[in-house]
């Protein structure tokens, strides 16, 4: 089992050698353009290019499904689909969903030891998905370093 390790910096530049994953929640509607994505789209345009076409394909794009868009040689950016719509719902509740976030993660993991990588984000879900990172933290931990999967959380 791996801490996850904080450290302040950009989640768009990796600091870790061998394969990397740079993982964020992206909503079930196609959205792109607020939030950390712009600084991903700032780096590389490949995320969003094949994010949108996902969405136009309708092929499996539901939640707690995740894209791997491969940006460099030995790093990924992880379209996690983890948020329902973008804004709060009729009840109130944030767009964030917790057991889809879950799902995607499980995939992250499966994706990050096949392929020796360590998994990079910022603290995802908490900004416009509305999350709380207390929710988020005990289910990377339960997906990621449990399963021996080395997190950087990035605190910019």
């Amino acid at each position: 089992m791996k801490d996850i390790q904080y450290t302040k910096g950009d989640a768009t530049s990796p600091q870790a050698s061998g394969n990397k994953i740079i993982v964020h929640v992206c909503n079930d509607i196609g959205g792109w353009g607020k939030g950390f994505v712009m600084a991903i789209s700032k780096r590389w345009k490949e995320p969003e290019k094949q994010y949108r076409e996902w969405f136009k394909s309708k092929e499996d794009f539901e939640l707690g499904k995740v894209q791997f868009v491969q940006v460099e040689e030995d790093l990924w950016v992880a379209n996690l689909i983890g948020q329902h719509k973008i804004n709060k719902d009729e009840n109130g509740s944030a767009p964030i969903r917790y057991n889809a976030f879950e799902e995607g993660l499980k995939a992250v993991s499966d994706f990050a030891k096949k392929n020796n990588a360590s998994v990079h984000m910022p603290r995802i879900g908490c900004g416009l998905a509305g999350g709380k990172w207390e929710m988020i933290e005990p289910i990377i931990i339960q997906k990621l370093s449990d399963n021996d999967v080395e997190v950087v959380v990035y605190d910019f």
